[in-house]
């Protein structure tokens, strides 16, 4: 089946399972719900849940069975949107071509919003079937540990710290590995460890996930220079309006291009060790420095 077909189905799953897990909540503020709903269903990628399954398809498993865990990873996602797009973060008016949760429902409702993706996504988490609960309970310390201080919290930190200064490539490097590549990360080998994984194939994983994440992110990078507004569904230029470093300002916009690519060439290496079972994945990676949005 060809590869955006694949996607597409699967992103349907993602996001009725979304609407779902969503009915089975119980906010007890009704315009705190219609906030989560308006970020979580906004559209995008999913692509968090859509690497969950994958990686379980590439270790021999059924990703579709994870779809569960997927969805928490969505919810995780979209919190941190939420959180970014805050006037104290980025202060971003438009996410995915729709006004920012906060121009919608003001700054502290969408703060709420966000924190309360994050709760539920562990909760539905939990909710994974047909794993042990030494797997699951794995699986949950994968993830919060991507999502916290030692991942994407604090990768979003650095970033705030960076603002207004010249910084190196190594700390460039930390922020993304945190902000954008933890949940990758966490995203592949959650999939790979609820689909029994040797360590081999869960080593190889890894490195893909790791230059997968730097693939999307200077990609991200570049779009935000030469990218079209009414595609990407934000303005461009946004990393320079915050006084942001980026792969592009500390290279070149060719070599941002050049370091993607071979970020690419590492993570397709990778998947040496498995056959027709990750071409997803290979051709996901492919397509990350091709795309527009």
């Amino acid at each position: 089946m060809e590869f955006k077909k694949i996607w597409q189905e699967r992103s349907a799953l993602v996001e009725a399972q979304l609407v779902k897990e969503l009915n089975e909540a119980n906010p007890l503020d009704k315009t705190l719900c219609e906030s989560m709903k308006y970020s979580l269903m906004a559209g995008g990628k999913r692509l968090r849940p859509i690497l969950v399954m994958a990686a379980a398809d590439a270790v021999g498993a059924k990703g579709t069975d994870y779809l569960t865990t997927g969805c928490a990873m969505e919810m995780i996602h979209t919190y941190s949107l939420i959180h970014d797009d805050l006037p104290a973060m980025d202060d971003d008016d438009y996410r995915r071509g729709k006004l920012t949760n906060h121009k919608v429902y003001g700054a502290g409702m969408a703060t709420l919003a966000g924190d309360a993706l994050l709760t539920l996504a562990f909760e539905v988490m939990l909710r994974q079937q047909g794993v042990s609960s030494d797997t699951l309970v794995r699986v949950v310390r994968e993830i919060s540990t991507a999502a916290g201080p030692d991942g994407m919290v604090g990768g979003q930190a650095l970033d705030m710290e960076s603002e207004d200064k010249q910084i190196s490539m190594e700390t460039m490097k930390n922020i993304h590995l945190g902000k954008t590549g933890a949940l990758f990360r966490a995203a592949i080998r959650s999939g790979a460890i609820l689909g029994s994984a040797s360590e081999e194939a869960l080593a190889a994983l890894t490195v893909y996930a790791d230059n997968f994440g730097l693939a999307f992110q200077i990609t991200d990078d570049i779009l935000d220079v030469i990218g079209d507004e009414s595609v990407i569904g934000k303005p461009v230029g946004s990393d320079e309006k915050n006084h942001k470093s980026t792969y592009v300002t500390l290279t070149s916009l060719e070599e941002a291009q050049k370091l993607a690519q071979d970020a690419v060439d590492t993570a397709i290496d990778a998947l040496k060790i498995f056959g027709g079972e990750a071409d997803f994945l290979r051709e996901l990676v492919a397509y990350l420095v091709k795309r527009n949005k």
